[in-house]
């Protein structure tokens, strides 16, 4: 009963700190960036971008600070050396949780350019924290079900066109630009349901990393691959990694160039390289499971 009440007041208090974060640090952000949008000097929008990147990185490092004093989470991490914080990235790992985003944030902070992630065009309308992802140039994407395009089949081709005008601003400044390939977190109902051959990872996606590659591949030649393991046998979500449950981690980092064959093809009309495309992300996938099995192992082990 009272690990049960001190778990609910860490919450509470973790919680009451990322409002609190986001709230003050949010006005500055919006009012940098309403002055990018008015004055059109590219010099001055240039000034108004960094500012709100080192904004957002103090969010970042303020949420940092109370990880590390209330989460009481341990973190084993292995391969997180040689980035470049004037670099560019293509991010991708494994989904499970929320949590996943702060510890990725809480761990990258300042070692590479500030992670941007594609969002659905409805979450703009989140409320303060839809306006800082317009404000931070984070990619807004209009996604379309395969009835709506069946319906509307002059659609068709505009995900990929919206993503190409997104990928744009990104050629003139350090960016680094997260997918997550399973395409939504993970669970043991959506892996059932996929029939994934994966044992820990649903089915990877690979149009929407083709299309970030065939946009910026000229930009874009690492990708930073992450591997996140949570050791708790049950799933645990967000709120308990808020709550101090989540008590250890695993994450691996690994570097990888991608191929230059990769640069300049269509994978919607170049059927031999979504053919390769395809495997080398499926290959990526095996990799990664079995990866998943063997951090499992190590830290079943007493490995920390």
């Amino acid at each position: 009963m009272i690990r049960r009440f001190k778990e609910y007041v860490t919450g509470c208090l973790s919680v009451s700190l990322l409002i609190i974060n986001t709230l003050l640090l949010s006005l500055p952000l919006l009012c940098f960036s309403l002055l990018k949008l008015i004055v059109p000097l590219k010099s001055f929008r240039r000034l108004m971008g960094r500012i709100a990147h080192s904004l957002a990185e103090l969010w970042i490092s303020i949420n940092s600070l109370w990880i590390r004093a209330l989460s009481g989470t341990h973190l084993n991490i292995s391969g997180l050396k040689d980035l470049n914080p004037n670099g560019y990235y293509l991010v991708t790992a494994n989904h499970q949780s929320w949590a996943d985003i702060l510890l990725m944030q809480h761990l990258l902070n300042r070692k590479i350019p500030l992670m941007k992630f594609f969002l659905k065009q409805e979450l703009i309308f989140v409320p303060v924290i839809g306006l800082c992802w317009w404000a931070l140039d984070f990619p807004f994407m209009k996604r379309y079900s395969k009835a709506y395009l069946e319906k509307h089949p002059e659609k068709r081709g505009k995900d990929l066109e919206n993503t190409l005008k997104a990928c744009e601003k990104f050629k003139t400044m350090p960016v680094s630009i997260v997918n997550y390939l399973e395409g939504t977190r993970f669970s043991k109902a959506k892996h059932q349901k996929q029939s994934s051959p994966f044992k820990h990872l649903l089915n990877p996606r690979a149009g929407g990393i083709s299309y970030v590659i065939g946009a910026l591949g000229e930009q874009v030649r690492t990708l930073l691959n992450i591997t996140i393991v949570y050791h708790q046998k049950d799933q645990l979500g967000f709120w308990d990694f808020l709550c101090g449950r989540i008590t250890s981690v695993s994450i691996h980092f690994e570097q990888q160039t991608i191929p230059e064959s990769f640069i300049g093809r269509s994978y919607q009309q170049d059927a031999e390289f979504r053919n390769d495309f395809q495997a080398w992300v499926n290959h990526l996938w095996v990799e990664k499971d079995q990866l998943i099995l063997e951090m499992s192992h190590r830290q079943e082990g007493g490995v920390k």
